[in-house]
């Protein structure tokens, strides 16, 4: 498959102190505003418009985006951490800002020197939100299988088709979406391009099906609609038609470094609740904890949550460096989106019968969690490009 050339661009750093001093603050928000009110937002699946607009004023919207543009130019180490932390307690609303900043480093990194300074400072504050738009009803993990396209007509070019599971397609403003400007371009993704779509402008553009999801409650997964939709020719990012599938790749090793992240979160989350519950529960006169069944399952779960946060921090710095690091990042979304997954499974057992209940958080990180193996790329997908890196490396 082909992949998005490296960018050239310096390597990003955070002093130790500042770093420290942001992840507190994302502790006392986490404490003050959001851990009481996830069964809320969670079980009855309504979006948290307040956290949203706390999110904006703690500059999360622009964590990865430029200082020149307004954003805090976060490397994407500090950035995983902070996705880490939030996803240990609520995984769901980093898909809010995480989708987002997709977009923006798609702008940042491809688009012409007007586009960013027009779309990019209103991104960092989160005065315009959205997301990525590449999924299709028969076009998921193989991409260059897209279906909607962009004709040109004069100043604007005519999009016509229909892109689903859209992260913040009903809440959301502006998306990077893809479309064919060539549908009969060999090799097919050649006849790509990515626009900057804003859906508050023009007609022929609507939100279609919301889905009802199993997990990753409170944030809006929808259909967006195109039907003789004008986007303005200024808004094709970089200026130049069949780049797009490089584009929207390129800004995958986020995505992929954000859901391994999530991972982990839900992997360390799990094991925080599962060691508390099993010193709490008692059984035949001693805490469970003192049982050598639920000693091996610790025991794995602290292994993997590790192991997981590892691999995501070795895609992170590789990424900060400027580095092609499509393995990197797929092992690291596959190892911890396992892990997120087994993790969260043995903390139901270690509950028992009470995890099925939600009074318990448990249940929510299970529900959460599978996703996780699906998104951004199935694991199945994150396998087959970890082992052609491997053998590429590797060659005889």
């Amino acid at each position: 498959m082909a992949t998005a050339p490296l960018m050239d661009a310096p390597t990003r750093t955070i002093d130790p102190q500042e770093e420290e001093a942001f992840m507190d603050a994302i502790d006392r928000w986490l404490e003050r505003s959001v851990i009481p009110v996830i069964k809320h937002h969670d079980h009855n699946d309504i979006w948290p418009e307040a956290l949203v607009h706390e999110m904006a004023d703690m500059g999360l919207f622009g964590a990865t985006i430029g200082q020149d543009y307004g954003g805090l130019g976060l490397p994407a180490t500090t950035y995983a951490k902070i996705v880490m932390k939030i996803s240990s307690h609520w995984m769901a609303i980093t898909g809010i800002f995480n989708s987002h900043l997709i977009m923006a480093a798609a702008v940042e990194r491809f688009g012409t020197e007007e586009q960013k300074a027009k779309w990019l400072p209103k991104f960092a504050t989160g005065e315009l939100r959205g997301g990525l738009a590449l999924t299709e009803p028969n076009a998921g993990t193989d991409l260059q299988a897209i279906r909607t396209t962009a004709r040109r007509d004069g100043d604007d070019y005519i999009i016509n088709g229909t892109k689903t599971w859209i992260s913040n397609a009903v809440n959301g403003d502006c998306f990077a979406l893809i479309a064919k400007t060539d549908p009969d371009a060999d090799p097919r993704y050649k006849g790509m391009s990515l626009f900057i779509v804003d859906k508050r402008e023009g007609s022929g553009l609507s939100v279609g099906k919301k889905f009802d999801k199993l997990g990753y409650k409170a944030i809006d997964s929808a259909e967006l609609v195109m039907e003789d939709y004008r986007v303005p020719a200024d808004q094709l990012i970089g200026g130049v038609e069949g780049q797009g599938f490089f584009q929207a790749t390129g800004g995958l090793e986020l995505g992929r470094i954000n859901v391994a992240a999530r991972g982990v979160g839900l992997a360390e989350g799990a094991l925080r609740h599962a060691t508390q519950y099993a010193q709490e529960r008692e059984t035949m006169g001693k805490p469970i904890a003192q049982h050598q069944a639920i000693q091996l399952k610790i025991g794995d779960m602290a292994t993997r949550a590790r192991a997981a946060r590892l691999l995501t921090m070795d895609a992170a710095e590789a990424y900060d460096k400027g580095e092609r690091c499509d393995m990197e990042a797929g092992m690291a979304k596959y190892f911890a989106s396992e892990a997120a997954t087994e993790n969260s499974q043995e903390a139901m057992r270690i509950y028992g019968g009470y995890s099925y209940s939600k009074e318990y958080d448990i249940e929510r990180y299970y529900r959460d969690s599978l996703l996780m193996c699906i998104g951004e790329g199935t694991n199945e997908v994150q396998r087959m490009i970890i082992a052609k890196q491997h053998l590429k490396k590797n060659a005889i």
